[in-house]
This record gives structure tokens, C-alpha cells and sequence, in this order.
């Protein structure tokens, strides 16, 4: 079973004393088991994002206690800022990340909501997945008339609390309401215009939000439908929520983002959008802020658009898009964006990882592997030489999709590097795999054997282990051999005056797949079961001379040309 994972992300009614902010951000980490990912504080708003994750039951308490400490540091009597705001805890949203679907989620919500009710007297709305009732689900109207209006709205029946005192307790007049959710992904999102207009900024998010604005006459008036309802114009994305409003910190107007399902409006789509709206209202986008956190595949996402639209090959390194989504979006406009900080992969990874062979330098990589230990060995070095093969391959295609006379051939090129980066990243992937695999084998040796059934499990374990070891450097070869098709094309269709990188890129491949099939043989002779073994053995030599035939063929045609 997987193991479940939802993320946390509380919104509290402070964003300038950083010493309150500390302190409630401070206890998330008192839950062993939360990893406490970002805080992002906001002057104009006065508000702080916060963001933390784990497992559902440690995520919960580590939640309840900071909805504690901000009730206890945070007076709403005295709370001013641009952002709409009804409790010290504005919202706590919970959001599935792992193993978890999102009706148990909102179980999840429910129970925080009880306990912030019941334990904290604080009233408490549930909206999105977590709703008690379809008018609930849509936060606004939740949270309509904001803390100046609570203490009429806890009275109305209709705007009872889902959990907590349904009156405007002296308690309640510091803390406010809180609205708890299970919802999907959310990015705060904020275009930055070349305005300081509010009314501006405004006409263009009401071009763009789902929602859009208020159908009026000649005079400024609502137009009314038959039940006298005020008509709407929709706006033109979907998925998407948003205001404008002025930010005294930066001097500028923004557009303030809510994309509530990336799936259906993406972070580039939004900002394109924005542009055009508000060129056509005389205005420019000229950048963007990332409030939060965000994860990886939007901003590849957003990347592999701007490289589309300048037709530019997709099969750049990950590295590379990140910093082409950054420029693109003008995430750096108004302050430094580091990705190590702001993308959810990266915050996720161990904050201690295992060093791993392929972060070492080329230098260090050389002496790992000529020291006093028997890893890194040949398999490691046959991944790596396999990684440098494609590469080339993978360089070659993009030097070819430079080409001036080849601008219509952009997309043939950039599939082709696509492809490279895929075997690439196996590759490199495979390199540190290999020592994994031989560090198995030598746990199963140093289990104990003393009794029958230690020595039973001992076996089982060394056998599974050699399998392992096996299957390992197998994959190191069908993939090198898979990756020669890029070398391949490259030599027949790519710029010929890199006709010997694509060739030495075969030549790399091939000593991965020899070397690979080396270890293959040396591991598969001590493994019990041969059919396993001569499955394996079989499927390794087919590789193997396939890839002997295409070295051949490579220096011919080679030759041939030079």
C-alpha cells in the first residue's frame, strides 16, 4: 500500500510581524513526521501562506495546533489588508498528494473542523470537497461580507457554522471564523501590470476569471434576467478565480489568481491570457508571483509552450526549462525566485539525501570508482558511458534544429532530442541503480544463518537479490541499445559536420551494452533458477549482437563519408 500523503496549506491573517509568524509557523515542526515546506509572507495582504506536509493524522494535529497559536497571537479587531479575510485562520484547505483519494480527504477536513470547533470555540465553515451544502463549496460565498460582517452572518440560519458557536462571542471578535476544505491542487498566482490602477487590474481579471462580471446597460445599471437575477458575461478561462488589486510594497497593480485546477487552466495560459487582455485595454503584463508552492510538471509544462511558440526543441535538460519558465513568466520580476524553494519535488526530497554517484563531479566520479571498494564497478560505469553516448546524440539533434536552412524541420529535431533526454535520464537513473543492486546482494551475505529458517531467508534473500543484480544491468543494455535509434537518425539525417558525434555516441552505447552483458553473464551464473538465468542470458545475447551489427554498419557508413 502506498503511503498516504495530503499537504496543508493554512492561510493566516498576518504578514508583517515576522515574529508571530515564527512562532505559529514554529509549532508545524513540533509534529514529528510534517515537513513544514514554505512561508510566504505578504506586506500589502497582510496575510502568510503556509505550507506543510505528511501523513493525513500528523498533518491534522500539526494543523490544529497552528489554527491554535494564530488564534492566540492574531486579533482580527485590529486586521487590515487587501486580501479578502474572516478569521485569524482565514482557510486551512487540505490537498491529496499521495496514496489518498479525495473523499478521504475530505473526512480529514472534517474531523480538523470539529475539533477547531469544539476545542478552540472557533466557528468554522467547510467549502470545496468538504462542503455540507452546494452553497458552501464556492469559498466567496463562505466568507462573503469578510470579519466586519461575521457577527451578522452568525446569526442567520442559512450561514449557521458547520462546527463551533454560532455567535460573535467575545472569543470569536479576536479570532474570526476559519474555513477548512479538501480541495484539488491550488497555485496562487499573481500578474503584475505596468498600472497602479485597481480599477484596471480589476477590468482585466474580470475579462479572464470563469466568473466573470456583471452584465450592464447603458447607464451602468445590472441587467436582470427573468427572475430578476443579475445576468453574467463569463470570462474566458475556466477553473480560474481572481481580483485586482494595488500592492504599496511593489508600486504596481496585480491580477490576484486563484487557478483551482491547473489541469484546465495552467499557470502559462493564465499569463498569456492576462497579456492579451490587458494589451487590449492599453496596459502589459510584465511579469508574474508565485505565491506558494508549485509543482514540477507546470513549470515544464510552461517551458515546453514558450519553446513551442519560439519553435524551439523540448529536449532541453530539466534544469534548463525551469530557468525558460522563470524568464518566461517573469517569475523573477519582483523578487528572486529559487526553485530549490518554490517547486514541491524539490522541497519533498530528504533534507539529508545519500550522496549518489551521478551529483559527484566528473573528477570525484573518476575517484569513487578507482578506490579501495568494490562499487562503483562495471555496471555503473557501462550506465554512465551509456548516458554520454545518448547525449551526444541528444546534442547532435539539437544543433540540428538550430539550423537556419532547417527551421521547418524544428519538430522533427525536437522529438528526436526528446527522446534522447528520456534514455538519458534512464541512464543516469541506472547508474546509481547498479551500486544499489550489488549493496543487496551483500546485505543478504551478512544476514544471519543460524538457525533453518535464518538460513532459509538468508537464501531467499541472496537469490532475490542476484535476480535483482541481474535485471539491473539488463535494462542498461536494452536501454543503451534503445538509444542508438537517436545516434541513428542523427547520422543519416542530422548536420553532417557532427557526423562523428553522432558516431561516437553508437560507439558509447555500444560499450554500454558489452559491458552491461558482462555483468549480466558474471551475476546470472550463481542465481537457482535457470529459467530465469537462461531467459535473461538469451534476451541479452540478441541485444548483443543487434548492437555489434549496428557498430559495424555506423564505421562503414562513416568511413564512407569522410
Amino acid at each position: 500500500m502506498n503511503k498516504q500523503l495530503i499537504e496543508c496549506v493554512p492561510n493566516i491573517s498576518e504578514g508583517r510581524d515576522t515574529a508571530k509568524i515564527k512562532a505559529i509557523t514554529d509549532v508545524v515542526e513540533t509534529v514529528e513526521g510534517v515537513k513544514l515546506l514554505d512561508v510566504d509572507p505578504g506586506k500589502a495582504t497582510n496575510r502568510t501562506v503556509i505550507t506543510f506536509v505528511g501523513a493525513p493524522d500528523k498533518v491534522i494535529e500539526a494543523a490544529f495546533r497552528l489554527i491554535k497559536k494564530a488564534s492566540e497571537l492574531i486579533d482580527m479587531s485590529k486586521h487590515s489588508g487587501e486580501h479578502p479575510r474572516f478569521g485569524a485562520t482565514d482557510v486551512c484547505p487540505l490537498v491529496p498528494i499521495a496514496g489518498i483519494t479525495m473523499e478521504e480527504t475530505a473526512k480529514y477536513a472534517h474531523q480538523l473542523a470539529k475539533r477547531v470547533g469544539e476545542e478552540l470555540q472557533i466557528p468554522v465553515y467547510c467549502y470545496e470537497n468538504a462542503a455540507t451544502e452546494p452553497k458552501r463549496k464556492n469559498l466567496a460565498n463562505c466568507r462573503a461580507g469578510e470579519y466586519e460582517g461575521l457577527k451578522e452572518k452568525l446569526v442567520n440560519p442559512e450561514w449557521k457554522p458547520d462546527f463551533g458557536p454560532a455567535a460573535f462571542t467575545d472569543k470569536v471578535r479576536t479570532t474570526g471564523a476559519t474555513a477548512i476544505s479538501a480541495r484539488d491542487f491550488l497555485i496562487a498566482y499573481n500578474v503584475n501590470l505596468n498600472t497602479t490602477s485597481t480599477r484596471r487590474a480589476n477590468a482585466v481579471a474580470f475579462d479572464i476569471r470563469e466568473a466573470g462580471r456583471m452584465q450592464t446597460d447603458e447607464f451602468g445599471k445590472n441587467v436582470l434576467d427573468a427572475n430578476g437575477e443579475p445576468i453574467r458575461i463569463p470570462g474566458k478561462l475556466k477553473a480560474v478565480k481572481g481580483i485586482g488589486w494595488f500592492i504599496e510594497e511593489y508600486g504596481i497593480a496585480q491580477i490576484s489568481y486563484n487557478l483551482t485546477n491547473i489541469n484546465i487552466t495552467s499557470m502559462h495560459v493564465a499569463f498569456d491570457e492576462s497579456d492579451k487582455a490587458a494589451t487590449a485595454r492599453g496596459l502589459r503584463a510584465t511579469g508574474s508571483e508565485l505565491i506558494g508552492l508549485i509543482p514540477l510538471q507546470a513549470m515544464l509544462d510552461a517551458a515546453d509552450y514558450y519553446l513551442i511558440k519560439q519553435q524551439r526543441s523540448l529536449g532541453c535538460s530539466e534544469s534548463e526549462k525551469i530557468k525558460i519558465a522563470i524568464k518566461s513568466l517573469g517569475l523573477d520580476e519582483l523578487k528572486p525566485f529559487n526553485p530549490r524553494e518554490k517547486i514541491i519535488e524539490y522541497l519533498l526530497e530528504d533534507e539529508n539525501p545519500q550522496k549518489k554517484l551521478i551529483d559527484l563531479t566528473l573528477s570525484s566520479f573518476a575517484d569513487e570508482t578507482a578506490a579501495e571498494s568494490m562499487a562503483p564497478g562495471g555496471g555503473s560505469i557501462a550506465a554512465y558511458v551509456g548516458t554520454l553516448g545518448v547525449a551526444l546524440g541528444t546534442m547532435v539533434a539539437n544543433l540540428s534544429g538550430h539550423k537556419k536552412e532547417w527551421d521547418n524541420r524544428w519538430k522533427e529535431f525536437s522529438d528526436w532530442a526528446v527522446k534522447g533526454q528520456q534514455y538519458k535520464n534512464k541512464l543516469l537513473q541506472l547508474v546509481d541503480e547498479d551500486t544499489n543492486a550489488f549493496n543487496k546482494i551483500i546485505e543478504g551475505f551478512r544476514m544471519p544463518k543460524g538457525s533453518e529458517q535464518e538460513k532459509q531467508l538468508r537464501a531467499e534473500a541472496i537469490e532475490n537479490a542476484t535476480k535483482y543484480a541481474t535485471q539491473v544491468p539488463f535494462m542498461v543494455m536494452e536501454t543503451a541499445y534503445n538509444s542508438m535509434e537517436v545516434m541513428q537518425a542523427m547520422l543519416k539525417d542530422g548536420m553532417q559536420t557532427s557526423l562523428s558525434d553522432s558516431a561516437v555516441g553508437v560507439l558509447c552505447a555500444k560499450a554500454a551494452v558489452t559491458g552491461a552483458y558482462f555483468n549480466v553473464k558474471i551475476n546470472a551464473k550463481d542465481i537457482k533458477d535457470r529459467t530465469f538465468a537462461e531467459n535473461i542470458l538469451k534476451r541479452g545475447e540478441d541485444i548483443y549482437q543487434k548492437t555489434i551489427l549496428i557498430e559495424q554498419q555506423t564505421i562503414e557508413y562513416v568511413n564512407s563519408k569522410m
